[in-house]
């Protein structure tokens, strides 16, 4: 008779956490209102604390970075009206179309993984002229997670004008209304060293997740001047996003915001480590993290990510494609030292008796 099979290492995202002792604690003890009414004031205390970190006028507390991402949209955008984002932009990927679904907004796809510039995005606008959807929305994202976890840069002085202020900039000189998706925007602060009242400013509203990264259970956090966000709480309600009782949740966020975004740098360390170890792999391709993720385009013999990924899963890894030719892993507060050699032995193991014998 075997043993139980060991726990799994979870490397699928830097949402799989599990609150720690002292934030369920916290939790337990949070004071609470209906946040309906407006009068939680766990609620309201996040609110205010992410407001004063971004230098964002006010904030309203979601369930969802989705939901975060779809009020802006609805927020800035009427039907038939153009979105202009990078090719991956979690906006146009991984939120089932929900800015053409619910807003009716098309989005535009410029630049590459890791962004556009301003000569991209006039570029996209000239077009308007020929009949082309107009842009109302600039769209950016902090970290980039397609391009596995890479800060945006802040500026760049090169042609094109690549970095979030000079792109904000060219944005608001021109009429256009400019959102930061900033789910793992702690990461870039935390990797960059740059306040983060500083990133959020290249836009005019900036959504950041306490799930990503921070270990919090639930909940994305909107933030803008007073105007947006009153237009945003009436979506919230219209969307089903009205709470209760959610200073339970909001309570830990904010023992997230005092404690687990320095640590961050931890995750980052981890993932260059990680990274080090299984470069040396002939089956993929591994270039040298900017924060928490690993992305590993994969090399012949193999074909796509989930030849893989499927096999690291059942022997205890637990990891999933970015791309179809693309493995992902994603360091978190759940993974420490020693789960990281073990992570490391185990893909080793996996990978070479997976080779086909020369």
């Amino acid at each position: 008779m075997t043993g139980a099979m060991p726990a799994p290492f979870d490397l699928r995202s830097d949402t799989v956490t599990r609150p720690t002792a002292d934030m369920r604690a916290v939790m337990a003890a949070a004071e609470v209102g209906d946040d309906c009414y407006g009068d939680d004031p766990s609620v309201r205390a996040l609110e205010a604390a992410v407001a004063e970190r971004l230098g964002k006028p006010a904030a309203v507390f979601l369930p969802s970075g989705t939901m975060s991402n779809q009020i802006a949209v609805r927020v800035r955008c009427r039907a038939g009206d153009a979105i202009a984002a990078h090719p991956g932009a979690h906006v146009r990927i991984h939120e089932n179309a929900s800015a053409a679904a619910i807003s009716g907004a098309q989005i535009m796809p410029i630049g590459d993984r890791r962004g556009y510039g301003v000569d991209e995005l006039a570029a996209l606008c000239h077009e308007e002229s020929c009949g082309w959807p107009p842009v109302r929305l600039v769209w950016l994202e902090d970290t980039l997670g397609d391009a596995g976890g890479m800060p945006w840069p802040l500026r760049d002085p090169s042609a094109g004008g690549r970095g979030l202020l000079e792109v904000g900039t060219w944005a608001r000189a021109h009429g256009r209304a400019t959102h930061l998706d900033g789910a793992r925007l702690w990461n870039a602060h935390v990797a960059t060293g740059t306040p983060l009242a500083e990133l959020a400013a290249c836009a005019d509203s900036v959504s950041v997740s306490l799930s990503k990264g921070l270990g919090a259970p639930v909940g994305s956090v909107l933030c803008g001047d007073e105007a947006f966000v009153a237009e945003a709480r009436l979506h919230k309600h219209a969307l089903g996003g009205g709470f209760r009782q959610s200073g339970i949740v909001a309570a830990a966020g904010l023992f997230a915001l005092r404690h687990h975004v320095e640590r961050l740098a931890e995750d980052h360390a981890r993932a260059r480590r990680l990274a080090d170890a299984i470069r040396p792999l002939p089956d993929w391709e591994v270039p040298e993290p900017s924060t928490n993720l690993i992305v590993a385009p994969v090399r012949a013999p193999w074909d796509h990510a989930e030849q893989l990924c499927a096999p690291l899963r059942a022997a205890g890894v637990l990891c999933h494609p970015n791309t179809y030719r693309e493995v992902r892993f994603a360091l978190h507060l759940g993974i420490d030292d020693a789960d990281l050699d073990a992570i490391v032995t185990i893909i080793r193991r996996v990978v070479s008796e997976l080779r086909p014998s020369s």
